[in-house]
């Protein structure tokens, strides 16, 4: 399996190829950085502490033009209540199809696009069976709304359904001038939920008490995959098993992400899966980067390297390992192992991992 993994991450197929082209990588990126520095308006490195530091950039007025773009979508897209979009999006994507009795026979619902329909409303909306039963004035039941989700909705139909749903939605006209799903972000926001909730826990952070909810959004906005974590979890660490766990034909290779996505182990990972990872550093002007060998020196950007020589990149040290590097990366993909385990074990700093 490891000749066709290769080729879809993009990697060499050899270690010493492997190790090669990382050094190449290195050495051209840092001296085109090196060369460019002095047209650089953004960076500034201090020549006396060699402590960089970015400028403010300042946003520009909205144009007039602009303006009147938006006041004439106004006028154009009338508002629509949401169980009509729900509706219109069952009836034309079929993503409803995808719900159904777990025995695997047909539903026995009177109406069920819209049954399906109004519990994916009540339960998305976080809303509730009694609340949704009582608004919908007689029309569905709560123990009904109930029995539809708990009998005939599961995480994995969720993820089908969700699926078809984006696909539809990158075959759109609109979609084509924001992006084409190569480039997403992944972000969390705070939930609030019941107690008795296996992930919920009071957060120091964001003073309240609930969860997190993890989403991977596409640069053609669209969510193509979200889940629930807890306060205390690196979001870095569930990254990966986001992508690998989106069931659609958007295939993301770039994914930006805040300081929570900054870690080494998922880096690592990352570039194995032929993932390019673009976190926020935190702290950037704390780490030191490793040069791609002892001896060079750069007429700009030096003080950015660290001028310790055992820092240097022990290229040798990733040519023996590779094996093992891609038997993890073979085994994440496959499902053998999951990434949120392995990673939350690599991202602890207990001394029994520096072997690992």
């Amino acid at each position: 399996m490891l000749s066709e993994f290769c080729e879809q991450a993009g990697l060499p197929a050899t270690a010493q190829d492997f190790v090669t082209r990382l050094k190449t990588q290195l050495t051209e990126t840092a001296a085109a950085v090196d060369a460019g520095y002095p047209d650089n308006q953004d960076l500034v490195i201090d020549p006396v502490t060699g402590v960089p530091s970015l400028k403010a950039r300042r946003g520009t007025e909205r144009a007039a033009s602009a303006e009147a773009l938006d006041a004439e979508l106004e006028r154009r897209l009338p508002a629509r209540p949401v169980l009509e979009h729900l509706a219109r999006a069952a009836h034309w994507t079929g993503w409803w199809h995808r719900f159904g009795p777990l025995s695997g026979s047909g539903p026995k619902l009177k109406d069920p696009l819209s049954r399906y329909v109004i519990t994916s409303f009540t339960y998305g909306c976080n809303l509730g069976p009694a609340q949704a039963a009582r608004h919908m004035r007689g029309t569905v039941t709560a123990h009904e709304l109930g029995a539809i989700a708990q009998r005939h909705v599961t995480t994995r139909r969720l993820g089908r359904a969700g699926a078809d749903v984006i696909d539809a939605y990158m075959l759109l006209d609109l979609v084509a001038a924001w992006g084409d799903g190569s480039v997403a972000a992944v972000d969390g926001t705070m939930m609030d939920t019941v107690i008795d909730n296996l992930l919920a826990e009071t957060s120091i952070r964001y003073g309240g008490f609930g969860g997190i909810a993890h989403h991977l959004v596409a640069d053609t906005y669209i969510a193509l995959f979200s889940r629930f974590i807890p306060y205390g979890a690196w979001e870095a660490i569930y990254l990966i098993d986001s992508l690998l766990a989106n069931e659609s034909s958007v295939r993301p290779d770039t994914v930006h992400a805040d300081t929570r996505g900054q870690s080494f182990p998922v880096f690592g990972l990352a570039h194995l899966l032929g993932i390019d990872l673009l976190p926020r550093i935190r702290n950037f002007q704390d780490p030191t980067f490793h040069r791609p060998d002892p001896t060079v020196r750069y007429r700009h950007i030096d003080a950015l390297f660290s001028t310790d020589p055992r820092t240097a990149v022990n290229w040798k040290l990733i040519e023996k390992n590779w094996p093992t590097l891609m038997r993890v990366a073979l085994s994440v993909k496959e499902g053998t192992v999951s990434s949120v385990t392995l990673l939350r074990r690599l991202n602890n700093r207990s001394h029994k991992n520096r072997d690992l």
